[in-house]
């Protein structure tokens, strides 16, 4: 054993022999205490008892109150705001950051929700989270509130979240909100910007078309180099401007004031348009499309422009990523209680997974590795987007589902609302 063993043995021994006498030390200080009290030895233990207690219940709410202040001082450090609310939507809790978010000075705890915030949407978020009793959120612009009431916030944009509390931590709800109004900003910039953009490009682009086809119908006497170059800029020129529609119909559909030109139309009947109109691209190829719908589905209510691009996008991008023989697309649509199912499926190659989460975005464009020569699938990388975006302004949704080299199915819900028996 080494020098320094023995040290820390010996150092070890004089901390227990410190304590022990420590003990008795209070222990004989207690029983003095008791006699001089005129405690019976059976009194004076249930006392000592009881002190142990009060003692460790102090301790424990000490413990509380430290990790109390820990965690609202994390709180604090966030940018979001925070707040906890009672069954009546007063408040319990809120974070520092929620004062400069507010444009206030203090927040008041106690005071109900709405005479805080001055916005009714807020409490209305928190009111149907806790109605539904589940979690809640939306992007909000905030209303103008009165001169005399502080800070106006009207025309700045937050994001709202809420949610219920359980009953063991006394019920309620919490509510965090987030100022996105900087992002909102540069996503209207970005969206004006496409759509005037869009816009001055249109004009021209159809003027040198024009022109291109002139050239075409005049070129009987032109070399073969001249055919393929006038070929080659049409190719180009039409690719060109389906980009410019596509971004048109995109910014339209992220357009809050553009509104839907809804009326009754044959569901069924626009589906068929489409694959008639992408019959072409079948000639042949063994590829067939297959309709499936119920004879008495009855009418779609909707804007017929928007739907034939969401069956044409779907269509085509099956199309165009499947050259394997064999290929069936098959396009249905069912009631089903209050909703209104669409399918879109076929037994191509699929998408692999790790693309699922990024097909509807913007220009994504995945299964590049799928074609044997990667310039003959041509796309805008828009057609996606565009079909999400035209489902969601019906109030729907759609999702995607794909197991590779089996079926891949676009399942689009609309509410019953929108369709009529």
């Amino acid at each position: 054993m080494t020098s320094l063993s023995l040290f820390l043995v010996l150092m070890l021994g004089i901390c227990l022999f410190a304590w022990a006498r420590r003990e008795r030390h209070w222990t004989k200080r207690w029983e003095k205490v008791s006699k001089t009290l005129g405690l019976r030895a059976r009194d004076a233990a249930l006392l000592q008892e009881h002190a142990a207690a009060v003692f460790l219940s102090r301790q424990h709410a000490e413990q509380q109150a430290e990790q109390r202040r820990v965690f609202e001082s994390l709180l604090d450090e966030i940018s979001q705001g925070l707040v906890l609310l009672d069954g009546n939507l007063r408040i319990r809790y809120a974070n520092a950051p929620l004062k400069k978010l507010l444009h206030r000075k203090e927040i008041h705890v106690g005071r109900p929700l709405i005479e805080e915030v001055r916005d009714h949407q807020i409490s209305d978020l928190v009111l149907e989270s806790i109605g539904k009793k589940g979690h809640t959120t939306r992007r909000i612009q905030m209303l103008p509130s009165d001169v005399g009431a502080g800070a106006n916030l009207g025309g700045r944009y937050f994001i709202i979240e809420a949610a219920p509390l359980a009953a063991d931590v006394g019920g309620g709800a919490w509510l965090m909100i987030q100022d996105v109004t900087e992002s909102a900003m540069t996503e209207q910039i970005r969206r004006d910007f496409v759509a005037n953009a869009s816009h001055e490009l249109r004009t021209p682009l159809t003027l040198i078309n024009g022109y291109i086809e002139m050239l075409q119908d005049d070129s009987a006497k032109s070399s073969p180099t001249m055919k393929r170059s006038l070929d080659v800029m049409e190719k180009h020129g039409k690719r060109i401007a389906r980009i410019i529609e596509d971004m048109l119909a995109i910014s339209r559909l992220e357009d809050a004031s553009s509104s839907l030109n809804k009326e009754p139309f044959d569901i069924r009947a626009c589906a068929q348009d489409a694959a008639d109109h992408l019959a072409p691209m079948l000639e042949g190829r063994d590829a067939r499309i297959e309709l499936d719908f119920p004879k008495d589905d009855g009418q779609f209510t909707g804007d017929r422009f928007y739907w034939d691009q969401v069956f044409t996008n779907l269509l085509e991008n099956s199309i165009k990523e499947n050259s394997n023989p064999g290929l069936v697309i098959r396009v249905s649509g069912k009631w089903q209680e209050d909703t209104y199912i669409l399918k879109v499926s076929d037994n191509g190659i699929g998408i692999p997974a790790h693309d699922l989460p990024f097909v509807f975005k913007r220009f994504y464009r995945g299964n590049k590795h799928h074609s044997t020569h990667a310039s003959q699938i041509k796309g805008t990388g828009l057609g996606l987007s565009i079909v999400k975006r035209a489902v969601e302004a019906h109030g729907g949704k759609i999702e995607l589902t794909s197991s590779p080299g089996i079926e891949t199915t676009f399942t689009m819900r609309l509410p019953l609302q929108h369709t009529k028996a």
